[in-house]
């Protein structure tokens, strides 16, 4: 499997949470190309942290909602969370708000030096009807059937991340995440494996479910001017690709690569669809996005070359 490319930051000393994921993996393996790489997690997943450690990632074991970040340097030029607190047992909200929130302030209280602070949130929490959603749009609570406490956690996670910015006065970006992928998987990764295996991918009944998906590829290479506009109090910034695709859209383009044709089945459990206005992220970071066709080929190449037609 091919990582993404290398990052434009070079000979820093970075801290990156929620390495061992399918965002933060390839993101820590770009980094530590040229650079000092930090990876505090819990590490349950013992394969991810050997693939971390063969790429000189120097893997912490920790819990970051205790705020004991043993090992983990406090004097770090940039703090990247990546971190995503797992949906609590019976919706705990109490135990949601720990996960999100309380834990990336303890880890900015600890890095409170840091030159700049990069946040990944979610375009999950805008209001529907704004389509696409820009960055000053309304902000609302999707209760979704499956994470009933996810978008209250992340609401709560960028309120504790702005007050940390001015409290330390860390220059701090809050990225809005939309839909990554790349050959780590992702989300259109779990529906090429239900492609071939033959099982229906739920969809939301309000289509098509359009959204904005980003490679890793770029995420990787937006990271550097992202953090450039880092900044007390905290920039905020959508996070997607140009191109607004829809599931259907990308599902069909993957079963074409197998030679499978996918099945849908409208659910109360999907994800509401939901598109972003780009603009400020391509003023902040260029463009030269990777088509989504290109990296949906690329990404079936990387888990199912087998297949591949």
């Amino acid at each position: 499997m091919d990582d993404c490319r290398e990052s434009a930051i070079v000979d820093r000393t970075i801290v990156v949470t929620g390495a061992t994921g399918t965002v933060g993996l390839p993101i820590a393996l770009a980094l530590a190309k040229q650079n000092t790489v930090w990876a505090p997690a819990r590490f349950s997943d013992e394969q991810a942290r050997a693939t971390l450690e063969a790429a000189g990632v120097r893997c912490v074991r920790c819990d970051l909602t205790t705020g004991d970040f043993t090992g983990v340097p406090s004097k770090v030029d940039h703090v990247l969370n990546f971190a995503r607190a797992a949906e609590p047992p019976g919706g705990d909200f109490d135990q949601a708000i720990t996960g999100h929130a309380e834990s990336v302030g303890l880890l900015m209280a600890h890095c409170s030096e840091a030159g700049s602070v990069l946040h990944c949130s979610s375009t999950s929490m805008y209001r529907r009807g704004s389509a696409p959603a820009k960055e000053t749009d309304p902000l609302t609570d999707d209760r979704h059937a499956r994470r009933t406490t996810y978008t209250i956690g992340k609401l709560c996670a960028e309120a504790v991340v702005r007050t940390m910015a001015r409290l330390y006065d860390i220059p701090s970006v809050i990225a809005r995440l939309n839909v990554p992928y790349g050959d780590y998987g992702g989300w259109p990764g779990s529906h090429l494996h239900a492609i071939v295996a033959g099982t229906p991918i739920p969809l939301h009944e309000r289509r098509p479910n359009l959204f904005n998906p980003l490679h890793s590829d770029d995420i990787v290479r937006t990271i550097p001017p992202l953090l450039d506009a880092a900044s007390v109090p905290a920039t905020i910034v959508n996070w997607g690709g140009p191109d607004v695709v829809s599931i259907e859209e990308w599902a069909e383009h993957l079963g074409s690569l197998v030679g499978r044709t996918p099945s849908f089945v409208v659910s109360p459990d999907a994800t509401e669809p939901v598109t972003i206005d780009t603009s400020k992220l391509v003023a902040l970071t260029g463009s030269g996005f990777v088509d989504w066709r290109d990296g949906m080929r690329r990404m079936v190449e990387a888990l199912h070359p087998e297949l591949l037609s």
